[in-house]
């Protein structure tokens, strides 16, 4: 099936409807579209922070649920997201009524690309960071970039920025666009400067192997014209393997190795600092607010990027220094009674060994308790198993709700078992347990909780406000 063409009337749109509004790009896109001065509606089958603050704060409609009756209000042109099923009840009216649509990378790149320098943040972990990062450091440089991200970074306090310089600072997802269009979003982002992260299996709803997935990227990489960039990191294999086949200049980066690296490190509870080289020059001291080694690598690439795009190193260094991190991304919820709540996105196993060690670093004297909800297409799979105890090796505690229930039917034997992964983790030594209901974890959880001990949440959705609530717990 081809995708529907992205003509003038999607620029001359002034009423525009969006399926999936709710989703982080999603809701970031419709945020760049009412600052643009569009009127713009919404559907989604839930809605819940920090997009949902976002959404409310900019004042678009989100209509719960999907139907027909969604489209009544006769918008010019509809956005569909890749949560949209072609029998989706909304989809089929907007087929009927013939309404022009396009899939959001597609009008996103129409509308926002042209005669811009595209700056994209791809990779299986660190995107949303790392192009937070990219874009906080291109405006302590006074380039005014413009940003499109799966997150709310602190220092910008949306989603999304228009800017007026010539970079537009973008993450790029590996997952595909619409029913539609079965293509990466990233394809779709025009990239002169890129950055490769890592490559890992993830998605496993949509891509067979990992194989599948270096092969997207490899068509990311040739899509970066002569004159461009790729920036990947030296420590993963396939994406030097893909670095190689990229018809533009490619810089590696890493923790003392690579073209650009960090070296001289040294952590404490405030964050990392070290000396910033490319490849035979020092740059000099940085110091990053961030913690743990995946951020310390997130850090560089930023560097990386920005320098190499003309910015002066002690700017950057400026900049760095005063990156207020991203919601969701160890964000530190609240401290009640010497007890610390912290909040994060991490669902890969990867990415949840990351930041518990992360935290483990930061406070390494306290006892560290983690809450996590089995909630997305890669969680669920049964394909991670062996990989997640081990991802929480060092936690005094591991609590578990019952898993995220969707409409996929995912069969019984190829889901994650969480007894499983309890009776693994209790092997290596770590207390856990499954609680199903969020509210009985805070109820079992608090009493046992002390001064210095620490609460690591872990969802990728609002975890039922868990945070807020082991809070209140424990001030009542």
């Amino acid at each position: 099936m081809t995708t529907p063409q992205v003509s003038l009337d999607l620029h001359a749109a002034r009423r525009i409807h969006i399926m999936g509004v709710c989703g982080s790009a999603m809701g970031t896109f419709a945020g760049m579209l009412v600052e643009r001065g569009v009127e713009v509606r919404g559907s989604d089958a839930a809605c819940y922070p920090p997009m949902s603050d976002q959404l409310a704060a900019l004042g678009i409609e989100v209509m719960l649920g999907y139907q027909a009756e969604n489209l009544d209000w006769n918008p010019d042109f509809v956005v569909v997201g890749n949560v949209i099923r072609r029998t989706n009840p909304e989809a089929v009216s907007m087929r009927e009524r013939g309404l022009p649509h396009t899939s959001f990378p597609k009008a996103f790149s129409e509308l926002l690309l042209q005669d811009s320098h595209p700056i994209v943040v791809t990779g299986t972990h660190g995107k949303t960071t790392t192009t937070s990062l990219t874009a906080w450091l291109m405006t302590a440089g006074e380039h005014d970039p413009g940003m499109m991200v799966g997150g709310i970074p602190l220092n910008f306090g949306c989603s999304f920025l228009l800017g007026s310089g010539k970079f537009f600072v973008i993450e790029g997802d590996e997952y595909d666009t619409a029913y539609f269009d079965k293509v990466p979003k990233f394809v779709h982002y025009k990239p002169v400067t890129g950055i490769i992260t890592n490559i890992e299996f993830d998605h496993a709803d949509i891509y067979p192997d990992v194989d599948a997935i270096e092969t997207e990227f490899t068509k990311f990489a040739e899509l970066i014209p002569s004159d461009g960039k790729l920036i990947y990191w030296a420590g993963c294999e396939r994406a030097t393997r893909v670095a190689q086949r990229a018809s533009c200049p490619v810089e590696s980066y890493g923790v003392g190795t690579g073209d650009w690296q960090a070296t001289n490190i040294s952590m404490n509870e405030s964050g990392t600092r070290f000396q910033l080289r490319h490849k035979h020059k020092t740059l000099g001291w940085f110091t990053s607010p961030l913690h743990g080694n995946f951020n310390l690598q997130n850090a560089i690439a930023a560097l990386a990027a920005t320098i190499s795009n003309g910015m002066d190193a002690s700017t950057a260094a400026g900049g760095l220094q005063k990156f207020k991190g991203v919601k969701k991304r160890q964000e530190i919820k609240g401290v009640v009674s010497g007890i610390t709540v912290i909040d994060d996105f991490a669902h890969h196993p990867t990415a949840v060994k990351c930041v518990v060690s992360a935290m483990l670093e930061r406070f390494p004297n306290a006892r560290l308790w983690c809450c996590f909800e089995v909630e997305s297409n890669t969680s669920r799979r049964r394909i991670f198993q062996d990989a997640y105890p081990p991802a929480f090796r060092g936690a005094h505690c591991v609590l578990f709700c019952k898993p995220l229930a969707k409409a996929d039917n995912l069969p019984e034997e190829e889901r994650l078992s969480l007894s499983e992964v309890v009776a693994q983790l209790e092997t290596q030594g770590t207390q856990a347990q499954v609680i199903p209901e969020v509210d009985d974890i805070v109820r079992w959880l608090v009493p046992q909780l002390q001064k210095g001990d620490v609460v690591l949440g872990i969802s990728g959705r609002h975890f039922y406000g868990l945070h807020d609530k082991i809070l209140a717990a424990i001030r009542s």
